[in-house]
């Protein structure tokens, strides 16, 4: 029997998720509860369990899609169930669907690799699939291809370009003198070109302007093909042949260049959640930023003597865990900067409650996992947890909840390379302090000048809420914590 799975509210009431990676391919047997897409919402990637143990006969979406929530995602073969009865009105579309299911396999069993979407629009330009070789990832075969095979005609190996005909296209390197018949020296490829490489956009353009794109001179060659991009389109509706270069005045020979062009990435999910925030927060919070330098000789020392019983009870101590109970400390004296405005309400909310949030570059951008209660927590506590948080941030693999409940963050641009910046305030919090690289420098102490190690300093405050002396206070007392590390064992 057919049951059909929708994409479930994989998040606190997300409308929708982008799919990242299918797990399994139609065709596949799968256990309840095997992950079988991976999904990335505004909050995090998630992984998308089967509902049922069965065989997947359809996969409805592409890699890539953005899928509403609540719309249908797989179509599973259930286990030990005989197959629906047809009805009349339903026959054509589950033959459709039967057909589907039986070749889109992967190339392992023989047949040929392809979504969906590229079998519809196959049906639709009257395609046979067996006959189009892929060219996505693994030898999927894309919707390209698929148009490609359609303009080709019979779908026969367009022949093979006499040698005169690839000298019009191929790239004149530095060392290497164009032939006088090249395109180079003002040649032109010969248009209508059996079979032509492009994307689908690129195709796309051809169509909107009328031109055929077998006639457009290639920009490049590809495995013997010739290879057209929507620039070369556009030249060529606009100029005709004439866009394409010829001879110099003098009847010295001028090179082709091809245009890098550029590529696009969606700016959806996590990415864009963070960049909304960032604009929020500087353009709701208006920034100040305060800069400082501590001289950390005492607290290297000190991190080093404790470092080996930290690896002796299997956690990693760095110096961040240093600056996040020092930071405690501060706070505690000046409780304003872990706070938040609630413009709404018309009040500041000053939290009772030290919740760090540790800022953690990933692919999908900056993520912020939260320590609970650093001011109740041990030195190898706080490490052992926030080094767990770092790496679920990086694997994606961190909860929502992880990252939620912060009163004041602190981002280490120090780790790769800087001094000094100007930190972006996780609203709605109001402070949040940068740390820039540990280094020796020179530092002037009872007139002389030595090599101290050193940590600047970046605290950017929400102006509203927390005074500039404030902020230099604040920070002095973090200073004071972080020269001398054993005042921290009175905390």
């Amino acid at each position: 029997m057919a049951r059909e799975f929708k994409l479930p509210d994989v998040g606190e009431g997300v409308a929708e998720g982008e799919l990242v990676r299918w797990l399994v391919s139609e065709g596949d047997t799968v256990g309840e509860d095997q992950p079988v897409a991976e999904v990335e919402t505004d909050k995090a990637q998630v992984e998308v369990p089967a509902p049922v143990n069965g065989t997947v006969r359809t996969l409805h979406w592409d890699e890539g899609d953005v899928v509403p929530v609540g719309d249908l995602f797989v179509t599973f073969d259930v286990e030990g169930e005989a197959p629906e009865p047809e009805s009349e009105e339903s026959t054509d579309a589950d033959d459709e669907a039967a057909d589907e299911a039986a070749s889109a396999t992967s190339e392992a069993s023989g047949r040929t690799f392809a979504p969906p979407s590229v079998r519809k629009l196959a049906r639709e330009l009257g395609v046979d699939l067996d006959t189009v070789e892929g060219t996505g990832p693994s030898g999927r075969v894309t919707e390209g291809d698929v148009r490609a095979a359609a303009e080709g005609g019979d779908g026969e190996e367009a022949a093979e370009p006499a040698a005169e005909s690839k000298s019009a296209t191929k790239r004149v390197s530095d060392d290497e003198p164009a032939s006088a018949g090249g395109a180079a020296a003002g040649g032109q490829e010969p248009a209508g070109r059996e079979t032509t490489l492009a994307a689908p956009a690129t195709r796309g353009v051809a169509r909107e302007l009328g031109v055929d794109i077998d006639d457009v001179p290639a920009v490049e060659q590809r495995d013997g093909e010739a290879f057209v991009t929507a620039e070369a389109v556009q030249a060529y509706a606009e100029g005709g042949q004439a866009a394409q270069g010829g001879a110099g005045e003098a009847g010295g020979a001028s090179r082709e260049f091809v245009e890098g062009g550029e590529t696009t990435e969606p700016y959806r999910g996590i990415r864009r959640t963070i960049g909304e925030q960032m604009a929020e927060s500087k353009y709701t919070a208006p920034h100040v930023t305060h800069h400082d330098t501590a001289v950390i000789d005492s607290l290297v020392e000190t991190r080093s003597k404790l470092k080996p019983r930290a690896e002796a009870a299997d956690v990693k101590l760095t110096y961040m865990p240093f600056v996040m109970k020092a930071v405690v400390a501060a706070l505690e004296e000046f409780p304003i900067l872990n706070s938040e405005l609630r413009e709404e309400d018309d009040e500041i909310a000053v939290k009772q409650d030290y919740n760090i949030g540790v800022a953690v570059a990933t692919d999908a951008g900056l993520m912020v996992p939260v320590v609970k209660h650093v001011d109740q927590k041990s030195m190898l506590e706080i490490s052992e947890e926030m080094n767990e948080l770092v790496e679920k941030a990086r694997d994606r693999s961190i909860s929502r909840e992880e990252m939620q409940g912060g009163t004041f963050t602190i981002t280490n641009f120090g780790a790769i390379g800087g001094e000094y910046a100007t930190p972006i305030i996780n609203y709605p919090e109001t402070a949040i302090l940068g740390l820039g690289a540990i280094d020796e420098r020179p530092v002037a102490e009872d007139g002389e000048v030595r090599a101290a190690s050193t940590l600047p300093l970046s605290l950017s405050i929400d102006h509203r809420v927390i005074d500039g002396a404030e902020a230099a206070q604040f920070t002095n007392r973090v200073m004071e914590y972080l020269t001398d590390p054993e005042l921290l064992l009175l905390e």
